[in-house]
C-alpha cells in the first residue's frame, strides 16, 4: 500500500455509484465506525493535543466535533456493547471486562449494528478488537458481521492471538504492524464492497498498551511511542478515508470515529478530572467526530445560522448509546425490539438542530450506578473507595455512598472542581427522583448493588480525599 495521507486526497470527490433513480438521500448510505482502545479525550490536534492527527483534524473540519460526548462505560467491554446495541453493558450482560477465559459474552438476546442492518441488504466487517466474549456463539461472525479480522480483546492478554473469522492465524501477534494489517483490511473491504451497501465497524487495538508502531512511525512523532501509535492511527483514518473517495463512495458514506473511553496511565484526557476505569468526566468523555459530505455540513451550527470557516463543534450532549439509532434513522432501518438508551442524534449531525432530547443519562462502572446526568447538570452520588486501576491490592474494595451528593455543571466546568449542590438543591432534589424513577427498570444486580451501597457507611467528601482535579 502507498504510503499516502487523505490530505492529499481531498479534491473532487467522485460521486457514489447508486441504484438507478435513487438520490443521494434515499440510497443506502455506507457506515464507518471507528472506534480508538483509551485514547483520552485530549490526544487529538483537533482538541488541543500536540500530537500530529492531520487526517482527524481534516475529517473534523469536513463534518462535525462534539464537545460533550460520553463513552457508555469507562472500561472497554461494557463501552463496546453500548456501542453496538444503544444499550447500557448493564443490560446487556456486559458490566465490565471479559477475560480470555471467561465464559460470559455479549447477550445473544441483544441487536448489534451489524445485525440490524444485515436485512437492509448491507455486508458488514469487523476489523480489530471485538473484546465481547470468545466463545463461538459471542464471536462477531454470529452477531451479524459477515466477516472478522482482528485480536478478540485486549493486546496486553493472553493468549495473543490474531483471527480471521473464527481461525487463528497468528500467536503471538506481532503488534508492530497490526494497525497496518487492520488498514490493510479496511481498504480491500471497501474496494470489494462497492455494489451494495456496506458497515465497517474498525476498533483499533491501539492506543491500549503494550504500545506498538511500524518502523515508518516510530520515534517520528517527537511526542514518544505514544505519540507514534496516534500518529499512525491517524494514518489509518486517512487511508480510510482514501479508500472510500477512490471508490467513488465518499458521498454516500458516514463515517465516525470516536474512543470506547477515557485514557489509562499515558494519554490525556486534556483539562478533565479522572481517566480510565472513572466515572469522572476524564475516564468517560472522549473525542467523537463524524463526517458525510453533502449530508453532514461543516462550518455551520444549525439551520438558518451563516457558514463559518473551520470545524463545526458542538456542545450537545450525546454518548456512545446514541450511535445505534443515529445509524438506524441515515439506514432508515427498523430499530430493534429492546428499548433503547440512546438517542437519534442525525439532526444534529446534519444541522437541523442544536440539541435532541435524551433521557437521564446513567454512569456505571461494573453494577455500581455512580452519577447521572441531566442537561449541564452531574450529580455524583457514590464513589468507590479507592481509584481506579490503584497500584494497591483491591481487597476491600467496594463503593461507598457520598454523604453530600456532589453537583457539577459540566458544560462550564468539565474539570469538575466546583461543587454547586449547595446552590442547587431543587437540581439535585430532580435528578435523584429520576434516578429512583429509573431504578426499577435497571437489572436486578444494579438495584442490589444500589440498596447495599445505601446500607453501608458512607464517604466522607473530606477534602484532599480522592480523587483530586487534573487541570493541565
Amino acid at each position: 500500500m502507498k504510503r499516502r495521507t487523505f490530505i492529499k486526497n481531498t479534491g473532487a470527490a467522485a460521486l457514489s455509484p447508486m441504484v438507478k433513480g435513487m438520490t443521494a438521500s434515499m440510497a443506502p448510505p455506507n457506515i464507518v465506525l471507528i472506534v480508538a482502545d483509551d485514547l483520552g479525550y485530549g490526544d487529538l490536534g483537533c482538541y488541543g493535543s500536540h500530537i500530529q492527527t492531520p487526517n482527524l483534524n481534516l475529517m473534523a473540519s469536513q463534518g462535525v466535533q462534539f464537545q460533550n460526548f460520553n463513552s457508555g462505560n469507562p472500561v472497554c467491554s461494557a463501552s463496546r456493547a453500548s456501542i453496538l446495541t444503544g444499550r447500557y453493558g448493564v443490560r446487556c450482560g456486559v458490566p465490565a471486562v471479559f477475560w480470555p477465559t471467561d465464559t460470559g459474552g455479549l447477550s445473544t438476546t441483544e441487536v448489534t449494528i451489524a445485525q440490524m442492518l444485515k436485512p437492509a441488504g448491507y455486508s458488514t466487517m469487523c476489523i480489530g478488537k471485538w473484546h465481547l466474549g470468545t466463545l463461538p456463539q459471542f464471536l462477531p461472525t454470529t452477531r451479524g458481521f459477515d466477516e472478522y479480522y482482528g485480536i478478540p480483546y485486549s493486546n496486553d492478554m493472553a493468549p495473543s492471538i490474531l483471527m480471521h473469522n473464527t481461525d487463528i492465524i497468528e500467536s503471538p501477534v506481532d503488534l508492530t504492524t497490526i494497525t497496518r494489517r487492520y488498514t490493510q483490511q479496511a481498504v480491500d473491504f471497501i474496494r470489494r464492497s462497492s455494489q451494495a451497501p456496506f458497515f465497517l465497524y474498525m476498533p483499533h487495538t491501539f492506543p491500549h498498551i503494550p504500545l506498538a508502531a511500524s518502523p515508518d512511525f516510530t520515534g517520528q512523532s517527537g511526542l514518544g511511542l505514544y505519540g507514534d501509535v496516534v500518529a499512525e492511527m491517524d494514518w489509518s483514518v486517512g487511508q480510510v478515508l482514501g479508500a472510500l473517495q477512490d471508490s467513488g463512495l465518499d458521498q454516500n458514506t458516514l463515517v465516525m470515529f470516536t474512543s470506547d473511553h477515557g485514557p489509562f496511565y499515558q494519554g490525556s484526557p486534556g483539562r478533565l478530572r479522572g481517566r480510565k476505569g472513572d466515572t469522572f468526566e476524564g475516564g468517560m468523555r472522549v473525542p467523537f467526530l463524524a463526517r458525510f459530505p453533502g449530508r453532514i455540513p461543516a462550518g455551520a451550527a444549525q439551520r438558518g445560522v451563516p457558514r463559518i470557516a473551520g470545524p463545526r463543534v458542538v456542545s450537545a450532549t450525546a454518548s456512545a448509546l446514541d450511535i445505534l439509532p443515529t445509524i438506524a434513522g441515515f439506514a432508515h432501518t427498523p430499530l430493534p425490539g429492546n428499548p433503547l438508551d440512546g438517542a437519534d442524534i442525525g439532526p444534529v449531525l446534519t444541522g437541523q438542530a442544536a440539541d435532541v432530547t435524551h433521557p437521564l443519562f446513567l454512569y456505571f462502572c461494573n453494577y455500581s450506578l455512580q452519577c447521572a446526568r441531566l442537561g449541564p447538570w452531574k450529580l455524583h452520588m457514590v464513589r468507590p473507595n479507592v481509584p481506579a486501576f490503584t497500584a494497591e491490592p483491591k481487597v476491600g474494595f467496594f463503593n461507598l455512598r457520598l454523604l453530600n451528593p456532589e453537583l457539577y455543571d459540566v458544560e462550564s466546568d468539565p474539570e469538575e472542581a466546583v461543587d454547586a449542590s449547595g446552590q442547587n438543591p431543587a437540581v439535585v432534589a430532580d435528578i435523584q427522583q429520576r434516578v429512583a424513577q429509573m431504578l426499577p427498570a435497571l437489572p436486578p444486580a444494579v438495584q442490589a448493588d444500589w440498596n447495599n451501597t445505601q446500607s453501608i457507611p458512607v464517604y466522607p467528601n473530606e477534602p484532599g480525599s480522592y480523587p483530586t482535579p487534573i487541570v493541565g
